[in-house]
């Protein structure tokens, strides 16, 4: 099959999810999104674009947010359709680059090695959708890997390039390292907390 070495299209990751090829599972919630949950107000609308087996649904739902979760990968909604059980119907089939959502905005997108799946070719285009689905104020919040080899998935950004794709839109408003990485992104990936610009335009410190 000409697509399934190809990291664009859905059978390349659903040919990893049916043999269990998922180094980047990490099987549950990450401590930095428990600790940023337990101190958030809840009430918003949640956003998580290649959602994959989509275990933060839960975390989400039980903080008192709206989850839409999306994939577009067959074996990774079945997947997620397992892990969730009841909250299966948070999850939708489709191209988070094309899916139309209607008028929804988002007060937060939550981002769990989506952007380092994607060909690095797409990474403006995956800014530019963020920056138009969430509301002014909002947040894009997770994990961004960073790696100076140019092979993947998972594709690794080169140091300020994330800032480079943001600033127009977004300042930063934290990072720190994670405690608890799997193997894959150990040592190379922060958790980062970005605000979505109003109509003015800011520096990223």
């Amino acid at each position: 099959m000409a697509t399934a070495n190809d990291p664009s299209a859905p059978e390349f990751w659903d040919i990893r999810f049916r043999e269990g090829r998922m180094p980047w599972d990490a099987g549950g919630v990450p401590r930095e999104l428990a600790k940023y949950l337990a101190g958030a107000s809840g009430g918003g609308r949640v956003l998580i674009p290649g959602c994959g087996a989509a275990y933060e649904v839960a975390a989400f739902h039980e903080a008192g947010y709206e989850v839409i979760a999306i994939d577009f990968s067959p074996a990774a909604v079945s997947a997620a359709a397992r892990a969730l059980g009841p909250l299966q119907g948070t999850v939708r089939l489709g191209d988070f680059f094309q899916y139309d959502f209607g008028s929804l905005r988002f007060d937060i997108i939550y981002e769990r090695a989506f952007l380092c799946s994607l060909l690095r070719r797409f990474w403006p285009a995956y800014c530019a959708r963020v920056s138009e689905l969430l509301r002014p104020g909002g947040h894009l919040i997770g994990f961004f890997f960073y790696d100076a080899s140019e092979g993947g998935p998972p594709f690794g950004l080169g140091r300020g390039e994330l800032d480079d794709l943001l600033k127009e839109s977004f300042v930063l408003a934290a990072k720190e390292q994670p405690c608890n990485s799997v193997p894959v992104f150990a040592g190379k990936e922060q958790w980062q907390v970005w605000c979505r610009l109003t109509d003015v335009q800011s520096t990223i410190p």
